[in-house]
């Protein structure tokens, strides 16, 4: 049975708290598991949320700040130490290569070779296409930054009345959907007649960045966006200065894009406990559909596709 859900190993920002981790967002996509920005204390997160390096087949990081990255040492040695025999692709802004040469070797170990490097550059790079597109997409931070957008191919779903009125059963229904049109008593019946279109799911991750075209490129129509929110409005000043967003322009942005449910994470030390409501506040101001505010460990299941 195919698995479609994100695990939240850490949603802090710069400095980790008393409950909340340095980043770290596991997706799990029919077999395959895209790591997203492994920060510290990462592995030990893997360990207490049930997931472990096996799962990996990806290792996507969006920028080189440390709370994006420091884990990175920890999950290739266990990669190496576990014996992980498929491929792990790992991608990177390749601007940073002489961090990630430092992390990707950065103690004595007896190494692996599944690690397969995927440097990225230019304002769009299409890291995938089977069986899904995943793409990466600058955006505006004061570091080289990436965010990532998986999609599936669209599909189509069956009309079982079009279909009995047109005397398609059985393996007949097979053969219109590979060939696209049959005779049936004398009569053509094509597959545009007895379907509609399924979208096919979109996921995206936006993590540090201002507001820029590459946030609405990736957001854009996307079933789940996880995207940092790390101030809330009082602060947008230090949200520009430092290139992040505020929980109200992450709400805005996912609005604009169409988003089905809006993941926020990402939050600054400077918020106590007390305050994390306020995120919610402002998000669920600006944005009508599905918020959730993580927390470390939360395993959240994408939405159904859309019909």
């Amino acid at each position: 049975m195919s698995v479609r859900d994100l695990t939240v190993l850490g949603s802090a920002s710069a400095v980790p708290t008393k409950t909340r981790n340095h980043n770290g967002y596991l997706l799990r996509w029919d077999g395959h598991g895209l790591l997203f920005d492994p920060g510290e204390g990462t592995q030990r997160q893997m360990t207490r949320a049930g997931v472990s390096a096996t799962d990996v087949t990806w290792l996507c990081l969006t920028h080189f700040h440390g709370d994006h990255c420091l884990g990175v040492p920890g999950l290739v040695q266990r990669i190496a130490r576990d014996g992980v025999e498929h491929e792990v692709r790992a991608a990177f802004p390749a601007s940073g290569r002489t961090y990630w040469d430092r992390l990707r070797h950065a103690s004595v170990f007896r190494d692996t070779g599944v690690i397969r490097e995927r440097p990225v550059s230019g304002e769009r790079a299409v890291l995938a296409e089977e069986p899904f597109t995943l793409t990466a997409r600058r955006l505006s931070h004061p570091v080289e930054a990436y965010g990532y957008r998986l999609e599936e191919p669209d599909g189509i779903t069956m009309l079982p009345e079009e279909l009995r009125a047109r005397g398609v059963q059985g393996p007949f229904v097979r053969r219109l959907q590979q060939e696209g049109g049959l005779t049936v008593d004398g009569r053509t019946v094509t597959l545009e007649e007895c379907s509609v279109r399924r979208p096919g799911q979109k996921f995206a991750l936006v993590m540090d960045t201002r507001l820029c075209d590459g946030v609405a490129e990736l957001a854009d129509g996307a079933d789940m966006l996880v995207m940092e929110s790390t101030f809330l409005s009082a602060d947008s000043a230090l949200a520009t200065e430092y290139g992040h967003l505020t929980a109200a322009q992450a709400a805005r942005a996912a609005a604009d894009a169409g988003v089905r449910h809006l993941v926020l994470t990402h939050f600054s030390e400077r918020y106590p406990v007390a305050d994390e409501h306020l995120f919610l506040d402002e998000a669920s101001a600006v944005f009508s559909g599905e918020i959730t505010l993580v927390h470390d460990l939360d395993r959240l299941p994408l939405p159904r596709r859309r019909t």
